[in-house]
C-alpha cells in the first residue's frame, strides 16, 4: 500500500505540471497510472476505475488551474462561450456510453485516440508551426456546437478532459500554446463534472472499500496530494517557455503516455 501511495503521489505531482502547462487536468497521466495500480491490486474493472477516478481528480485540478490562469489574464471569453456549454452536453452523452462499454474496448479506444491525435498534430499545419500566433480568431458556429458536443463526448468517454482536442483546435485559430493550454482547463470542467456524476452513480462489477461507484476516492485523494501543491508552483513558469518548445513538449508527453498504454495492453 505504501508503494502504491508513493507512486500515486509522484504521478500526482506530474499531473499538476501537465495541468498548468498543457491543460490535461490529469487524464492522460492518471488513466495509465490508476489502471496499473488497480490491475495490480484488485484487478476488477481496472479501466473503468481509471477513467472514473481521472474525471474526479480532473474537477479539482482543472478548477484550481482555471482560477490561477484567470488571474493571469490568459482566458479569453470569446473562445470559451458557447463552446463550454456544448462540451457539457457531449460530456453527459460520453459518460453514459462509457459505463456500457467493455473494459478492453475502453483501453483500445484510448490507445487509438492518442495515436490519431499525435499523428494529426505532428503532420497537419498549425500546431507545431503556428504561423498565425496571437491572432486568436473566434470559433465558428459549427466548431462551437457540433465540435463542442463531439469534444465533450469523446473526452468524457475516455476520461481525458478536453485538452487533446481543444488545444489543437485553439492552436489552429492562432493562439499561442500558453493561452490554448490555459483555456483547456475551464473547458475540461464540464467534462469532469458530468463524467464523475455518471461514474459515481454506476454499479461496479465488484465493489471495493473506498470506491464511490467506479470512482476510487482513496486513489484520487493520493493523486491530489501531489497535484495541488505542484499546480501552485508550476503556474509561475507559464508563458516563459518558447512557443514551439511548448508545442513539441505537448506531443512528446502524448507519445510517452501512448507507449505506457500499449505496454499495459500487452502485459
Amino acid at each position: 500500500m505504501l508503494v502504491s501511495f508513493l507512486v500515486l503521489l509522484g504521478f500526482g505531482c506530474l499531473t499538476g505540471v501537465t495541468t498548468v502547462l498543457f491543460g490535461f487536468g490529469g487524464g492522460f497521466i492518471i488513466v495509465p497510472v490508476v489502471f496499473g495500480v488497480v490491475a495490480a491490486t484488485t484487478g476488477a474493472d481496472a479501466m473503468h476505475t481509471a477513467v472514473a477516478t481521472s474525471t474526479a481528480v480532473m474537477i479539482v485540478n482543472a478548477a484550481t488551474a482555471t482560477f490561477a490562469q484567470a488571474r493571469s489574464g490568459r482566458l479569453r471569453k470569446a473562445h470559451l462561450h458557447p463552446l463550454i456549454e456544448f462540451i457539457a452536453i457531449g460530456a453527459v452523452l460520453g459518460a453514459v456510453a462509457a459505463t456500457w462499454a467493455p473494459d478492453s474496448a475502453l483501453h483500445l479506444l484510448f490507445i487509438a485516440y492518442l495515436a490519431i491525435t499525435i499523428v494529426d498534430s505532428a503532420l497537419r499545419r498549425g500546431f507545431l508551426d503556428n504561423a498565425r500566433e496571437g491572432a486568436g480568431e473566434p470559433l465558428g458556429k459549427v466548431a462551437s456546437t457540433v465540435g463542442g458536443v463531439g469534444i465533450g463526448a469523446v473526452a468524457s468517454f475516455l476520461g481525458v478532459g478536453g485538452s487533446v482536442l481543444t488545444v489543437p483546435l485553439l492552436r489552429r485559430r492562432g493562439l499561442p500554446m500558453a493561452d490554448a493550454a490555459a483555456m483547456a482547463n475551464p473547458l475540461s470542467i464540464p467534462v469532469a463534472v458530468a463524467g464523475t456524476a455518471v461514474y459515481a452513480l454506476a454499479t461496479p462489477t465488484t465493489p471495493y472499500p473506498g470506491q464511490l461507484g467506479h470512482v476510487n476516492v482513496l486513489v484520487g485523494a493520493a493523486l491530489l496530494c501531489g497535484s495541488l501543491p505542484t499546480i501552485a508552483v508550476t503556474k509561475r513558469v507559464v508563458g516563459k517557455i518558447p512557443d514551439r518548445v511548448h508545442a513539441i513538449a505537448y506531443l512528446a508527453l502524448l507519445v510517452l503516455v501512448l507507449v505506457a498504454m500499449v505496454v499495459t495492453a500487452l502485459v
